[in-house]
């Protein structure tokens, strides 16, 4: 076990861990709402979580690099290795939603909110909440409006291009 020179081994504030950590849940279970709406497999708990653990690995790499020597020649914080990580893993559960049936790809939507999710995750644990309060509320703006307008004209449009 590492035994930090000053003793410390969390160099931000818990409540800054945990208004970053309960940030992700929030704005990921807001995503994840319109999916249960929706009756998708993954919903609430899914995104809620992705977003959890996104800014989990942002919140754990920053503390590691503070507990074992921020300052020195030999750490380094590189944010893209943190950020790839994060996104191949959630890419990785998103990739797990898509199926393709009978020539039909399904699930596409669910696996870029999952992937969302874990981008709103990862801006949570940096501390960018104004950057994963935005990408939620756009997300938002494009998954209820446009979902309704695909339901109502879209399928109309559908429905009078099959009766030709």
């Amino acid at each position: 076990m590492y035994d930090p020179p000053d003793g410390k081994f969390i160099d931000l504030p818990l409540m800054v861990i945990a208004l970053r950590l309960l940030g992700a849940v929030l704005l990921g279970c807001l995503i994840g709402l319109e999916r249960e709406m929706r009756d998708h497999a993954a919903g609430l708990r899914t995104h809620m979580l992705t977003a959890l653990a996104a800014s989990t690995f942002v919140l754990i790499a920053v503390e590691m690099v503070n507990s074992f020597g921020a300052d020195s020649d030999i750490t380094q914080l590189d944010p893209l290795r943190t950020v790839e990580a994060a996104t191949s893993g959630v890419a990785f559960l998103a990739a797990g939603t898509i199926i393709q049936a009978r020539g039909q790809v399904k699930g596409l939507t669910t696996g870029a909110s999952i992937w969302l999710s874990g981008a709103v995750g990862v801006a949570c644990g940096a501390g960018y909440f104004y950057i994963a309060g935005l990408a939620t509320l756009i997300a938002l703006a494009i998954l209820l409006p446009v979902s309704w307008i695909e339901a109502h004209w879209l399928n109309r449009r559908k429905d009078a291009k099959n009766s030709d």
